[in-house]
């Protein structure tokens, strides 16, 4: 009995031994790997999520693509239906016409105003030439009856003589008169014109504004009948689609998701580990679904802020209040090796383990 005793005495010391050798060199290792290494598991998966939105509304008419399906940057994803957008093309197409018209309208307006401005000229100048006869003509009956009145005083003429003298007189008064109320109807038509000949340009001017304008409603038209054909934005995953025929969509209502490839991840470390962590540095990368594969990674850049300063009610130590909690920094990792069959089932939202290589 003391002979069994003993030996289960040994056995259990040798066992003991063993654990606290392994305790003790396990826990050596973990110390050395810990001063070269800073590790989280507060991280995940991240990739580009870009929402399809329509720029117009209206109904839709086809979906061509279906939930997980990848597509690419261009790719149609929906048509709504166009009609109304048609129509309105055609009534702006229809306003450049009339506005097109309306120019060689006003056109055809000034050229005939200013036609009449050199005739007008002319008249003046034959009209001036006449008033100055007229004038001549009125200067020697003027100077005949001054004459003929001191030679009628002195009955030397006939008063015959001097009636006649006096209707010549009169008749060139008469004549100078009509030959300047000419003139000024002339000078009346000349600036009939030239006011014509200014509306007629003022004209021309509202017709090429509307012109243009009818061409801005034209593309516009063009424009918003394109977006009635929805594209992809970008290369990705088209996820959850929850849409009918037939249903009426907002421009800016969101329809679906597109998931890009590219998948980086976002480590959530304690700040107090962060004095050792710098860009560049190489990552060990464990994906909780699948244990197995170890994936290789660098630090590529560290978040401007803290996680809780971009929290919807970030908190506000200078209320008097204040616990100090570790805070944590958001630092993005990316993948290193681009050939690796494995990155093809990676997900964003997967929960990952990082180690950071810190030597």
């Amino acid at each position: 009995m003391a002979t069994n005793k003993k030996k289960t005495n040994i056995r259990f010391i040798i066992i003991l031994t063993v654990l606290i050798v392994l305790g003790g060199g396990f826990g050596i290792m973990k110390y050395l790997h810990s001063q070269q290494h800073q590790e989280t598991d507060d991280a995940q998966l991240e990739s580009d999520i870009t929402g399809v939105i329509p720029r117009v509304s209206g109904y839709i008419k086809d979906i061509r693509v279906k939930d997980n399906q990848y597509v690419h940057k261009g790719d149609t994803l929906i048509i709504l239906d166009d009609h109304d957008y048609r129509v309105r093309l055609a009534e702006a197409e229809a306003g450049v016409q009339i506005a097109e018209s309306n120019i060689s309208l006003s056109e055809a307006g000034e050229a005939t105003s200013q036609s009449n401005i050199p005739v007008s000229q002319a008249q003046e100048k034959t009209i001036g030439a006449s008033i100055e006869t007229a004038k001549i003509n009125l200067w020697r009956a003027n100077n005949d009856f001054e004459r003929y009145a001191n030679l009628y005083k002195d009955h030397s003429i006939t008063k015959q003589q001097y009636e006649q003298a006096l209707a010549a007189k009169q008749s060139a008064e008469a004549q100078l008169r009509a030959v300047q109320d000419q003139q000024a109807a002339a000078m009346h038509q000349t600036n009939v014109a030239r006011t014509q000949t200014n509306a007629s340009a003022q004209q021309i001017r509202v017709a090429q504004a509307n012109y243009t304008k009818s061409k801005t409603a034209v593309d516009a038209a063009k424009l918003n009948l394109s977006y009635t054909i929805i594209t992809a934005p970008v290369d990705g995953f088209v996820s959850r689609i929850n849409l009918q025929t037939g249903q009426f969509v907002q421009p800016g209502q969101s329809l679906f998701n597109l998931v890009g490839q590219k998948i980086w991840i976002v480590a959530n470390f304690k700040e107090t580990q962060m004095d050792k962590i710098r860009p560049g540095q190489s990552v060990e990368i464990s994906v909780d679904a699948y244990p197995s594969h170890k994936f290789d990674g660098k630090v590529t850049s560290f978040a401007p802020a803290t996680g809780s300063k971009f929290a919807l009610l970030p908190p506000d130590n200078a209320s008097g209040n204040f616990v100090k909690v570790v805070q944590r920094i958001p630092v993005k990792i990316e993948f290193t090796d681009s050939k690796d069959e494995m990155l093809k089932l990676l997900r964003p939202g997967m929960n990952v383990i990082v180690d950071v290589d810190t030597k």
